[in-house]
């Protein structure tokens, strides 16, 4: 029994020692669940997160921002970064309308390790958003964020939209210029940033030019507005400016509609969307807004996009349920180009030399030349589009372009 133990411990020892020779198995990922920086078959990939509203008031507008991502992505889905090329994954994030969501938006992409943001559409979630942005050292590019607070202070956050002082100034002068306006009544949501920047604005600029304003806020969640309106009425006001969101805005047309108003409604650019169009309908409400790209500027891209919009149900639900151009989406897809100019130009994926690259990033768009300044990174820009609402065809119809010094 002895002998019998002996040998089998010496063959332990023997297998031991040859398993001592033998190289280790790969160990495995400590979280399963991981991905991987390239996918299974071999592609280095680049991530691109898309900031936008995606529900709540001003969702309809965030989803059509990113319809022109999404088509920019589908016409060019690679780029070559330092000699090699990459897919371009755009990661979504719903900052939900909301300042208050914003952050948590804005955290998630940071996870989930974007080189670059888009976004957002509506100011008020880019200014809560910034500070994650820049504390993470991603830069951002605001699409149609147009109030000055988006980028001040903060070096990560860039803009390719004109911004409120000259967008106020503009619809100042084309109310006095264009519809000879006197006196404006001013409508905004109470504590929203973006909606009382641009009052603000309009007002300097209207008052500047000898004109009188009326100014009112509406409480959150309201959804009665003939009061307002009626307001507007009895103090004889010449037009009505009201840079509401779309859900807000909808409403305020559709119960001037049903009061057969025909002082002239004036919005700026949140109010270039389908459904505030189509609220319009069949009537005399006489609408008319400030806004980044009209169709037919770009007879080639309007083609291709239309095309892109009908040929998948789902584009054609985000886009609001027809192939009407929004010009957001016109500033989504611009917007997407700049972001691979800045990749193309730093040569690697990470953020901080992206951020270093994009200031000197010049690109001309479907919208016209991007250029940004050194001050803030804000948009060199000089020219808004005016729409003006077909209530009869459900179109727009051109109002033409006004440049003035912003």
């Amino acid at each position: 029994m002895k002998k019998i133990l002996a040998l089998l411990l010496a063959l332990v020892m023997v297998f031991a020692l040859a398993a001592c020779g033998e190289e280790p198995a790969p160990a495995e990922s400590a979280d399963p669940g991981a991905e991987s920086a390239a996918p299974a078959d071999g592609d280095k990939v680049v991530k691109i997160g898309v900031f936008e509203p995606l529900t709540g008031d001003s969702g309809a507008g965030g989803k059509q921002e990113m319809l022109g991502m999404q088509y920019a992505n589908y016409l060019t889905p690679t780029v070559e970064i330092g000699g090699e090329e990459y897919t371009v994954e755009l990661v979504p994030a719903d900052n939900a309308s909301s300042a208050d969501r914003a952050p948590t938006a804005a955290a998630q992409l940071v996870s989930e390790g974007v080189s670059i943001v888009l976004g957002t559409y509506g100011s008020s979630a880019a200014i809560a958003a910034g500070p994650t942005f820049e504390q993470a050292q991603i830069p951002a590019i605001g699409v149609t964020c147009t109030n000055p607070q988006v980028t001040e202070g903060n070096e990560y956050y860039f803009r390719i939209c004109f911004l409120d002082p000259f967008q106020g100034t503009v619809l100042a002068t084309y109310s006095i210029e264009q519809l000879g306006a006197q006196k404006a009544y001013l409508l905004g949501e109470l504590g929203n940033e973006y909606d009382n920047g641009l009052m603000n604005y309009f007002e300097e600029a209207f008052t500047e030019l000898g004109g009188t304003v009326v100014k009112d806020n509406f409480p959150t969640n309201n959804s009665d507005f003939t009061s307002y309106l009626n307001k507007a009425v009895s103090e004889g006001a010449d037009v009505i400016f009201c840079p509401v969101s779309i859900a807000y805005s909808t409403q305020i047309v559709a119960q001037a509609k049903s009061m057969g108003l025909g002082t002239p409604i004036l919005g700026s650019d949140t109010l270039d969307n389908n459904t505030v169009l189509e609220a319009a309908q069949d009537s005399s409400v006489d609408l008319r807004v400030s806004t980044f790209y009209a169709d037919g500027a770009n007879p080639e891209f309007d083609a291709g996009f239309k095309e892109w919009i009908n040929s998948d149900p789902e584009n054609l639900t985000n886009n609001g349920g027809n192939d009407t151009i929004a010009a957001v989406s016109v500033m989504g897809y611009d917007a997407y180009y700049v972001a691979l100019e800045a990749l193309k130009a730093a040569g690697t994926t990470d953020s901080v030399a992206v951020q270093q690259a994009l200031w000197d990033v010049e690109y001309d768009g479907i919208t016209g030349h991007i250029a940004f300044d050194d001050v803030n990174g804000d948009a060199v820009r000089d020219t808004a589009f005016i729409k003006i609402a077909d209530t009869e065809n459900n179109v727009w119809t051109s109002g033409g372009s006004q440049q003035v010094a912003s």
